[in-house]
């Protein structure tokens, strides 16, 4: 919502918005906008009546601000639908899908094409490096935006990605999560046929050819060209990109395309998922008219995105990330691209169980096994969470601790980090600013 905000204001309307508990980058990036930010969801925000009410899909029916937009009957929409028909309509849009992450796909994605040349406008749910705003409208018919699964508004119960009409789409990967919204994988895949239906006969679709439950999607039905990527296990013998030849820190690979070498890449992330990530993105580009070696150039300028293994400070020879981390396939991921950098120094895992399916407990039974790469565990209880984290905890073993303050753990990591030891944070939200407060007392 804060990139549609950034949108609009770009277009050329004045903006002002409502939102709780607003943190950086984004508060600092509507700030830097010119756009208004009111705290809460007062009546009066929505007076004098706006032209345009822009709902986001945390409103419900009961919030005040939302009774009296219903009662005063003003016009509203949801943010996909305004993006459609205010942004993407006529536009070459390339859309990234998939449980995990779109939002560094996404940003490569655009880097690749700003790289390139073709002043692309895009759409993301994080802030690139490269770029420093999570949106901007672009110069050229090309448009990248993170396609979400996640339902539309109150009003809309759609998944989001099915407002976007893509040209170019990534399914980057299929997995349970969102409990809140999703029943089962069952009503997942079912969205994400919705989203391959609209993808157009000269379009094309990029998939992930290790991943069974994207498989079983395009089983249902597929009208569109297909490129698959993959690195390891292949489910399609149709694999078209690779990465091969990986060097021992994992950021060195070749790039083949239908088993012919296109050059060798150097990517500034860590981990086998940015690998494929970065295949996907490549492949997206040429679609667009970027040429591989081109793509493979512009990979070794990518700066990354903010809060995604964002290395936040080194003091006393401990290093503090952040990641935007929450769900045991991420964790795995994350804690796996660390491991290879860091070999045998200690890693402690921080954890805040804050996405609403963390909080529901959906993801309980796969937490513990998803940090064994950890040499050092601390989860943090928020208020709220009514299931046994100390569960988690005790299936991890004497490595591990349960904190219900933030204060604590900062104590304990001041006390006992050692020079050499990385600290992986991973919330989806502010954390209480845990990342800040832990380098203020390393410095101290």
């Amino acid at each position: 919502m804060g990139g549609v905000a950034v949108l609009a204001r770009q277009a050329g309307h004045k903006v002002t918005g409502s939102d709780a508990a607003v943190y950086p980058p984004m508060s600092t990036q509507l700030e830097q906008q010119g756009i208004a930010l009111m705290q809460g969801y007062d009546a009066t925000h929505l007076q004098p009546a706006p032209d345009q009410v822009v709902v986001g899909n945390v409103m419900t029916r009961g919030n005040p601000a939302v009774e009296y937009m219903l009662n005063s009957r003003l016009p509203y929409t949801s943010g996909p639908q305004w993006l459609a028909e205010n942004v993407l309509r006529d536009r070459w849009v390339l859309a990234v899908a998939g449980t995990h992450g779109k939002t560094t796909t996404s940003s490569m994605l655009a880097w690749i094409l700003e790289y390139a040349g073709l002043k692309p406008g895009f759409l993301i749910g994080g802030v690139p490096a490269n770029f420093g705003v999570s949106a901007r409208l672009g110069d050229s018919p090309f448009f990248v935006v993170e396609a979400d699964e996640y339902d539309t508004a109150f009003f809309d119960k759609r998944s989001k990605f099915v407002h976007y009409h893509p040209r170019t789409a990534i399914l980057n990967n299929l997995e349970f999560d969102h409990a809140d919204i999703f029943e089962n994988l069952e009503a997942i895949k079912k969205q994400f046929h919705h989203f391959v239906r609209i993808v157009p006969g000269e379009g094309l679709l990029v998939v992930n050819g290790e991943d069974e439950n994207l498989a079983d999607v395009l089983r249902k039905g597929c009208w569109t060209p297909t490129e698959f990527f993959s690195e390891n296990k292949i489910i399609s013998n149709a694999s078209n990109w690779r990465s091969e030849n990986v060097s021992t820190d994992g950021k060195e690979f070749t790039v083949t395309l239908n088993g012919e070498s296109c050059g060798s890449a150097h990517n500034n992330l860590l981990g086998r998922h940015n690998r494929l990530n970065a295949l996907a993105a490549i492949a997206a580009a040429r679609h667009a008219g970027v040429p591989v070696a081109q793509s493979i150039e512009a990979l070794k300028h990518f700066k990354g995105v903010k809060r995604r293994m964002e290395l936040r400070g080194e003091l006393n020879g401990i290093r503090v990330y952040d990641d935007f981390a929450h769900h045991p396939t991420a964790i795995i991921e994350t804690l796996s691209g660390l491991r290879a950098v860091a070999g045998s120094a200690r890693i402690w895992a921080v954890l805040e169980p804050r996405s609403n399916t963390m909080r529901m407990g959906a993801h309980k039974q796969q937490l513990a096994p998803s940090l064994a790469q950890a040499d050092k565990v601390l989860m943090y209880q928020p208020e709220g969470i009514d299931w046994d984290m100390q569960s988690v905890v005790d299936q991890i073993g004497d490595k591990a601790g349960l904190l219900r303050n933030i204060d604590d753990i900062v104590a304990i990591l001041v006390k006992e980090a050692r020079p050499g030891d990385h600290v992986l944070v991973m919330s989806n939200g502010a954390f209480g600013g845990v990342h800040q407060k832990i380098l203020d007392a390393l410095k101290k």
